[in-house]
């Protein structure tokens, strides 16, 4: 049965790597724990590192991470749906925030708890997912700072998420501009410049980072060690805190062309034949899973001499060449992952999750 590893001794490292990195420059930061879709198992790996502030975009993840330690600082990443207002105050301590109306709903469900919610207003800074509108920011900042028991801690963005809009320090300079507007306008202090993300850090590695981008938010890296920039490993870090085990159900030698009338396939797929392969063979092994768990594009053999072939709903069809390895059923073919393959991963309940 296919199951995905985690190993406990390389996210303890890549989290210290972080935590080093970010007390060394005066930089607050949390983890993104929303690739575990609440698995109590992982998340528990991470807050036992020391983690005190936790973000994720699902409120019964939230439920999950106050339920092992009410006391960390747990932050809702996206904006409010209406109907989860009320769990929204009770289980996230901060969230981000792009709508007044919403806003406003939570002022209303906070002091009903009696509570103070703390937000972060995120600001359109081009990739074209959420954000306040530039010009808008200050009218709507005016509108916040009259609400009842709500606390704005920060204003924040979000780049490369959606169009692939990188990040640059232009941007952020303008990021912390904007700070310094609102705290001038309304005479309010501000604590967070949270411009960081995975994606940010080959800027503040590489010294371009301004100095008010003062809070993080870490997930890709943490679990992949990724420099979203060059698509390399961050230096000092590793890449494969999460593995991918398959189970070879079948393995034969097999023509390298299939014969008969050709159509497209159940995903909508025709298939090019290379006219060079006719008449060649392989070993062609199938593993126990398919696009049902993951995309095979998110997925990369360890061994280089086993290739992808493509996946069926729930099998997937890999070239071992000659089979020099003398694989057979039941041996295990090992997958590294992007973060969203393991993304899906994590939200299948047909693949076990293991700690070593």
């Amino acid at each position: 049965m296919a199951y995905l590893k985690l190993y406990r001794d390389k996210l303890r490292h890549n989290y210290h790597h972080l935590k080093h990195l970010f007390e060394n420059r005066g930089i607050e930061w949390g983890v993104v724990t929303k690739l575990f879709c609440g698995n109590e198992a992982l998340i528990r790996e991470v807050m036992e590192l020391g983690a005190r502030e936790i973000h994720d975009s699902r409120v019964s993840n939230l439920k999950v991470i106050k339920k092992i330690d009410p006391t960390v600082q747990t932050v809702y990443i996206k904006p409010a749906p209406k109907e989860h207002i009320a769990e929204i105050v009770r289980y996230a301590d901060v969230s981000f925030n792009t709508e007044l109306s919403t806003i406003r709903l939570l002022s209303k469900e906070a002091v009903r708890q009696k509570r103070r919610h703390k937000i972060i207003i995120m600001i359109e800074m081009g990739d074209l997912r959420e954000g306040v509108m530039r010009d808008d920011l200050i009218d709507f900042y005016g509108e916040i700072f009259k609400l009842p028991n709500i606390e704005i801690i920060g204003l924040g963005t979000n780049l490369n998420c959606l169009h692939g809009v990188m990040p640059s320090s232009d941007k952020l300079i303008q990021l912390t501009l904007y700070k310094q507007i609102i705290e001038l306008k309304f005479e309010r202090k501000i604590r967070w410049v949270s411009g960081g993300t995975t994606v940010v850090l080959p800027l503040l590695l590489r010294g371009d980072l301004p100095d008010s981008v003062n809070h993080f938010r870490i997930g890709e890296a943490l679990y992949f060690g990724v420099d979203l920039f060059s698509g390399t490993t961050i230096e000092g870090m590793e890449s494969s805190v999460l593995e991918l085990f398959t189970q070879i159900i079948e393995i034969h030698e097999k023509p390298m062309v299939p014969s008969g009338d050709l159509a497209a396939n159940p995903m909508g797929e025709k298939m090019k034949v290379d006219e060079e392969l006719y008449g060649k063979t392989s070993y062609r092994a199938i593993l126990d899973i398919g696009y049902l768990d993951i995309q095979p594009d998110f997925m990369m053999p360890k061994d280089k001499e086993i290739s992808i072939v493509d996946a069926s709903s729930d099998m997937l069809v890999v070239d071992v060449g000659q089979n020099k390895a003398g694989l057979k059923v039941g041996d295990m073919i090992t997958f590294e992952l992007k973060y969203v393959g393991a993304l899906g991963l994590m939200n299948s309940s047909y693949i076990d999750k293991k700690i070593e």
